[in-house]
């Protein structure tokens, strides 16, 4: 395998050639990932069985398990999503602001691709094509490390992408495939050739990939989710949307963790609730005041702070509103957190104050992703507050930069006041 440099180097290369290429090609890219999927179906099964059972030799946890498991629903998912976000509009070349600044000197600031993209992602296969196809369809060339368990099917789905991006005149190596982690560490170096970097993992992870590089960096990282059920809340509503964001999928980074719920509506709620989380197999763990309404284990300072990404569950009795968003802002991720309540007033508070990329009213933190919001799928979900934040899709794999079209204009004539400033706006899109 080529060492780091060069496989930067060509991607930067690849880069120029596909941030020009037409939107009509990058869908056709798009599409013809999606036969080549198909086409390699028996392959790709073939070697995820492989990781699987190499991951279950080593004991890895059920969920993530799970997590690692590509098959026929799952390869009809992302089949799915590329045919969608081909038909998505083209998120390069859009003016997003045009004005006049002296006669016929017009200023257009219009979308771009960022360039060369790295992007450090967990052991789902599936993560593989969404961010591949979302990078094709925005110009973008992207080195993909996967996690190790499922190397082998990393392996073939990005050879689908390569093929499909030949099939259509594209270079194959706008999508390229990171092995190990001394390629993770040699691409943090290359600051000259890659244009920005996106780890998703643990708060540990992403700052060390920050102390580590020049590279900006697009953190995305845990995803400590809140729901905190309010004295307003509806029982039925409260139990359901708990439930759901628990346990409809317990190993990914929407998943609710901890479970806020105040204390006036905590001795009739609660109870049932704990069933309902027991009878979808969530052990729970709960604070002094929890754990003399439920049977539960006695929670501690460190399950507060914990992803678990499994069937376990921490539960806190609050006794206001403010202390349920104090709570959240100290000890959350800022990811995903919502809120159960029939007060308008409590609901836009917890809505205005809490500090996350998504704050939910009477909804399941399950919600928070990239299609769910229309956006053909994502990278991740970022919660920072730089550039982009939340579900980033299309849009936060763009920039822009500024276009100046004049007729010979020149800034001596404007110093000596032959022309005028006019900072007119322009109702008209970029010509060029």
């Amino acid at each position: 395998m080529a060492d780091l440099h060069d496989l930067s180097l060509r991607a930067r290369n690849a880069f120029y050639d596909l941030s020009v290429a037409p939107a009509e090609v990058r869908n056709s890219a798009l599409l013809a990932s999606a036969a080549a999927l198909r086409s390699r179906s028996e392959a790709i099964f073939a070697a995820n069985a492989q990781d699987v059972k190499a991951a279950e030799e080593e004991n890895l946890a059920a969920p993530l398990l799970q997590r690692l498991k590509f098959g026929p629903e799952k390869l009809d998912q992302v089949v799915r999503g590329l045919e969608a976000l081909a038909k998505l509009p083209d998120p390069i070349g859009a003016t997003t602001l045009a004005t006049e600044i002296t006669e016929g000197l017009n200023l257009y600031r219009v979308t771009c691709p960022i360039g060369v993209i790295g992007v450090i992602f967990e052991s789902r296969p599936d993560a593989l094509v969404q961010i591949g196809s979302l990078a094709i369809k925005s110009g973008n060339a992207v080195l993909l490390k996967g996690g190790r368990e499922a190397l082998l099917t990393n392996r073939e789905l990005a050879s689908a992408l390569r093929e499909a991006l030949a099939s259509v005149s594209l270079p194959e190596d706008c999508v390229q495939l990171l092995e190990t982690r001394e390629d993770v560490a040699s691409m943090l170096k290359e600051d000259r050739l890659i244009d920005l970097i996106i780890p998703r993992g643990s708060n540990a992870f992403v700052r060390y990939i920050m102390d580590n590089s020049r590279i900006p960096v697009l953190g995305h990282a845990d995803g400590l989710c809140h729901v905190y059920i309010d004295r307003a809340a509806d029982p039925d509503m409260a139990v359901r949307i708990a439930v759901d964001s628990k346990t409809q999928n317990v190993s990914v980074c929407n998943a609710m963790e901890t479970l806020l719920v105040h204390q006036d509506i905590a001795q009739s709620l609660l109870p049932r609730l704990a069933d309902a989380l027991r009878d979808a197999g969530v052990t729970l763990r709960g604070d002094p005041a929890t754990c003399e309404l439920i049977s539960c284990d006695p929670a501690t300072k460190e399950d507060w702070s914990t992803e678990y990404l499994d069937y376990v569950l921490s539960i806190r009795i609050v006794p206001s509103l403010e202390e349920a968003i104090w709570h959240i802002n100290r000890l959350g991720s800022h990811h995903t957190d919502a809120i159960v309540t029939a007060d308008e007033e409590a609901a836009k508070t917890f809505l205005s104050r809490v500090d996350s990329s998504g704050v939910y009213w009477n909804v399941s933190t399950r919600f928070s992703d990239g299609f769910v919001y229309g956006f053909g799928a994502e990278v991740g979900i970022a919660t920072g507050k730089i550039h982009a934040r939340g579900p980033m899709g299309l849009e936060g794999l763009t920039t822009y930069k500024y276009k100046l079209l004049g007729s010979g204009q020149t800034m001596a004539e404007m110093k000596r006041g032959d022309r005028q400033y006019t900072h007119r706006p322009l109702s008209s899109d970029c010509p060029v």
